[in-house]
């Protein structure tokens, strides 16, 4: 069993542990068995990044297992320079996770650690698999712990939600589903994700296999006009459903884009690029517009989600490598401050029992130290320089620019939009004077809840002000990538 097998099964096999261990009498057990499957999780994944060889767009840490021999297909994993990073994200954002959970979940609380453990190893599974049904098998398997996590423990509407987030997405994965199994047709009997990069596809054929991987992955980024789901499921959702969507399964998405669309179909991804491009600069600008009406916290945030990784697709789509790297970058990065943003909000949420802008006023008067997490946090969502936020959306706009002045000016009204809702946000929440009794009764951060915003707090300050470990480990794939685009164009 490989490095990847490990950082795949060892968490799954820990949530499967949780579960049997089953009643409530016991959660203190269950909980520090949950961190412990969780930091041991991470810890294996640690040497993926340490021993990850630069300056090679080859996948690493190959494993290769006969699994259905009669249909050619493989257990078989890699990551390169693109996935490398979500594997370390996944686990990381587990760990946070699990101590979020700490206290507030006070029921089937064996269940609930479970459930994200085996998420984590099931979405580490999608960013390492090469055989396409492996892939397939990983990326639909993901919904249903997740459907579990936001049927039980979420809000009043949390059924209604669970419905919407499953039916949306499995419909677009249906497509997938035919896609694969054409390609793997064409393909001589083949489910190698590599091999099918190699196919000579004509141009009608590639442009229904786009849409066909548009319709799995637009769903789960998610881009205009398909994102209506995310804020529903984000407001009944518990904090960390809410924060392992947002940090880690929106990503799910944008990666299939590379993995797939681009490289599998380049000519119809170049002739649609158009198309593409127009939809995420709806989710910049458009999105960010409806964020700033919102007055429930999470929706805000949820919509704030949707313009952020509308800058993702649009650095996939302009076929420059600022553009791409930028948006792997962006990925990332919204991994770090999204979850934070939610995590913030349940930290209030489980004091006062609201989302809603106005039941707060003047927080900073009772919970300083929060409300100087928050500041970071708020600033990294605005794309503030030295903090996560910033890198990408820069690397974004520089490589929009460099492809289409007119495309980049309007990229960058995003900062604008960005800073206007989040701040007013922060403003009408933490400034001011004590807004009512619920504030003035408020206590300030404890010990756990110190520690998990503090992880987040120093993973979106490292990146900001050295995004060099991070831009160093996708150059090489970012730019494979786009030679194997650019060569089948001129081809």
């Amino acid at each position: 069993m490989g490095l990847l097998s490990l950082a795949i099964w060892m968490p799954i096999a820990f949530g499967v542990l949780l579960l049997a261990l089953g009643r409530d009498d016991q959660a203190r057990t269950v909980r520090w068995v949950a961190l412990v499957g969780a930091l041991a999780s991470f810890l294996v994944t640690l040497p993926l990044y340490t021993g990850f060889t630069l300056g090679t767009a080859e996948m690493q840490f190959v494993e290769f297992l006969p699994w259905m021999d009669r249909f050619n297909v493989h257990y078989h994993l890699g990551v390169d320079g693109i996935s490398l990073w979500f594997v370390l994200l996944t686990a990381f954002i587990t760990v946070i996770v699990v101590i979020a959970g700490w206290e507030v979940i006070t029921s089937r609380v064996n269940q609930y650690m479970g459930a994200f453990l085996i998420l984590s190893g099931l979405m580490i599974g999608v960013f390492a698999a090469l055989d396409g049904i492996l892939f397939y098998v990983f990326f639909e398997a993901t919904l249903i712990p997740m459907y579990l996590i936001i049927g039980i423990w979420g809000g009043p509407n949390k059924i209604y939600a669970a419905f919407k987030f499953f039916l949306y997405t499995l419909l677009g994965s249906l497509l997938l589903l035919i896609a694969l199994i054409y390609l793997y047709t064409k393909s001589g009997g083949s489910f190698d994700i590599a091999t099918w990069h190699t196919l000579p596809l004509d141009g009608r054929t590639q442009t229904l296999i786009f849409f066909a991987f548009f319709a799995a992955f637009a769903v789960k980024v998610p881009m205009w006009p398909v994102h209506t789901w995310l804020p529903d499921v984000h407001v009944e959702a518990p904090t960390g459903g809410s924060a392992v969507l947002a940090a880690i399964m929106l990503k799910l998405g944008a990666y299939g884009f590379l993995r797939f669309s681009l490289p599998i179909a380049p000519d119809a991804a170049r002739e649609w690029a158009w198309l593409m491009i127009a939809l995420s600069l709806i989710a910049v600008i458009y999105v960010g517009l409806v964020a700033m009406v919102q007055q429930d916290m999470k929706k805000l945030v949820a919509y704030s989600s949707v313009a952020h990784m509308g800058f993702v697709t649009l650095g996939f789509f302009i076929f420059n490598d600022l553009g791409v790297a930028g948006g792997l970058v962006q990925m990332i990065a919204h991994g770090f401050v999204s979850g934070a943003m939610f995590l913030g909000i349940g930290v209030l949420y489980d004091r006062v029992h609201s989302r809603e802008i106005s039941a707060y006023g003047g927080v900073i008067n009772t919970m300083p130290k929060f409300t100087a997490f928050a500041l970071l946090f708020a600033m990294a969502n605005c794309g503030l320089p030295a903090t996560a936020g910033f890198v990408g959306e820069w690397m974004v706009i520089l490589g929009a620019v460099k492809a289409n002045f007119w495309v980049g000016l309007l990229a960058a009204t995003a900062l604008i939009f960005g800073a206007a809702y989040t701040l007013w946000m922060f403003k009408r929440v933490y400034l001011g004077p004590v807004a009512n009794d619920d504030v003035k009764a408020l206590q300030d951060i404890n010990s756990r809840e110190f520690l998990m915003l503090a992880l987040l707090a120093v993973a979106v300050l490292w990146m900001g002000i050295d995004p060099k470990p991070f831009t160093d480990v996708m150059n090489s794939s970012v730019a494979e990538l786009l030679r194997h685009v650019a060569q089948s164009k001129l081809n």
